[in-house]
């Protein structure tokens, strides 16, 4: 299936450089928290093959929402295990963590805990929906994450200049699903990681940055969540009260943070991950990062023929092909090691408690 989705993004890619490459643009006003929130289109029910299916529960907009968990078989309260959350990329859903990457293979044997009495660890993967997305056509809709309304405040919704300003939907369902597998008693507490891929990398930065619960987050080839073009409502992330609505607060601005990516990836990610970076270090943010080329090794240097604009966009057909295809292929030699930056990093102090009931 993932092989077949690859042919046919490859085909569309193509097709899109030989039309317009017009952008998506913000139906209403940019405000203090980006974009206005992504219009939803539908639900998306995941398999879950081989793990359990949570869900249904409803948002605040009324969309039912779904994840995936999987659990070792020596997962118990007894002997409490970390707790890995894998968002999917934009046009896959949550089955993707089974279908297209390798983290289940380790499931009951790596070391993440940092304790040989307890290896392994638990995997939630929850569902995006199908909403609008603020990504080059063919990704303008679709399941994934809405990274461009970045409204996560930790107290819920928030008021300013009189209006009312609603949690981010997707924020909120990820909230509701640790909430559940941690309240089984056999998570660690200390040891919650986010993962991600592309989009759903781009969420676990921004979902991480906001929750002092998170120890720390480890994706693959994910865009900078406050500025990738088309985004016609960039921000820049800072640790205080934002001077304009070119701004937004985050609340765990010192998240440890690691990426793995390519080279040559699509919409120039490469030099885009790389300001982005820079941005999260001046906020306090820990940020380790690794390159690597069309073999998987590591490399010094973004290669310049996909594209050296940080703000990312499609550049010309060749670097675009090769910038998908590798895009498409999760990094299954480096799962190891985006696993071990997480048994390095668990939580260093006592997460404050979860506001309004979560």
């Amino acid at each position: 299936m993932i092989a077949r989705w690859r042919r046919r993004s490859i085909a569309a890619v193509w097709l899109c450089l030989a039309l317009t490459g017009a952008a998506w643009g913000a139906s209403e006003p940019c405000g203090p928290f980006g974009d206005p929130p992504a219009r939803f289109i539908k639900s998306i029910i995941p398999k879950c093959t081989n793990g359990v299916r949570l869900g249904p529960w409803s948002d605040a907009g009324g969309a039912p929402r779904y994840a995936c968990l999987y659990e070792p078989p020596r997962s118990s309260a007894s002997k409490p295990l970390p707790l890995v959350v894998y968002l999917h990329p934009s046009l896959f859903t949550a089955d993707s963590v089974r279908n297209a990457t390798n983290l289940l293979d380790l499931l009951a044997t790596a070391n993440v805990s940092d304790d040989p009495a307890r290896p392994g660890f638990i995997l939630l993967a929850p569902q995006g929906r199908d909403t609008t997305h603020q990504y080059s056509w063919p990704d303008r809709t679709g399941s994934g994450w809405d990274v461009w309304y970045r409204q996560l405040s930790p107290a819920g919704a928030v008021q300013i200049g009189g209006r009312d300003y609603p949690e981010n939907a997707d924020a909120a369902a990820i909230d509701h699903f640790i909430d559940a597998v941690v309240a089984s008693g056999k998570v660690d507490r200390g040891r919650i990681y986010l993962t991600g891929w592309s989009n759903g990398g781009s969420m676990a930065y921004l979902y991480g940055l906001n929750r002092p619960q998170i120890a720390s987050a480890a994706v693959y080839s994910a865009p900078d969540p406050f500025e990738l073009a088309p985004d016609a409502c960039p921000q820049t992330p800072v640790a205080k009260p934002p001077s304009s609505d070119r701004e937004v607060r985050v609340y765990n601005p010192a998240l440890a943070v690691y990426q793995v990516h390519n080279s040559c990836d699509i919409d120039g990610i490469c030099p885009n991950v790389l300001r982005f970076e820079g941005d999260l270090s001046r906020i306090g943010a820990s940020v380790s990062d690794t390159i690597i080329d069309r073999k998987g090794h590591v490399t010094r240097d973004c290669e310049a023929f996909c594209g050296t604009d940080p703000n990312g966009g499609l550049h010309n057909p060749i670097g675009a092909m090769i910038g998908l295809e590798r895009h498409l292929r999760w990094p299954r030699p480096w799962t190891a090691a985006m696993l071990d930056y997480f048994r390095r990093h668990p939580l260093k102090t006592a997460a404050p408690p979860r506001a309004h009931g979560k």
